[in-house]
């Protein structure tokens, strides 16, 4: 038996608390440093395992799909408000966003990853067990 412990939230739920969570640590970013770091790399990630673990089993799909949508969502909002914190002063909007993905990848795809991995690990343990058995008894008279 596996000491595994499914989460249970429901996906809006976590969607909700992921957004507030990523958007809390760029917010944190910005205060400390005036630009988005690697501070909100740290929290980006944890984030998407804190997120794969807390989902209930029927929403895995809506989790499994969330971090780049999660980035690129706090990434527009963050560059409407503060374009020099992403890219250069005077970029577009779209361009501090494209600069933002661009410099942060490696957070999205290690985030990404582990997101996917645990999904992979909580569906194959939640995925009933096909033993393989002997056929049952059966009684045969002769003659």
């Amino acid at each position: 038996m596996s000491s595994w412990h499914p989460g249970h939230e429901p996906g809006r739920q976590v969607v909700a608390l992921g957004v507030a969570l990523v958007l809390s640590g760029a917010l944190l970013d910005l205060a400390i440093t005036g630009r988005i770091t690697w501070l909100f790399d740290v929290v980006f990630v944890l984030t998407c395992a804190a997120l794969a673990v807390l989902v209930a089993p029927r929403d895995l799909f809506t989790v499994g799909v969330l971090p780049p949508l999660l980035m690129l969502a706090v990434f527009v909002l963050v560059a409407l408000a503060h374009t020099a914190a992403l890219g250069h002063r005077d970029d577009s909007v779209a361009q501090a966003v494209v600069s933002g993905l661009a410099h942060h990848s490696l957070a999205l795809c290690l985030g990404y990853a582990l997101c996917l991995a645990l999904l992979a690990q909580r569906r194959r343990l939640l995925q009933p067990t096909k033993r393989v058995q002997s056929p049952a008894p059966s009684r045969s008279t002769s003659g």
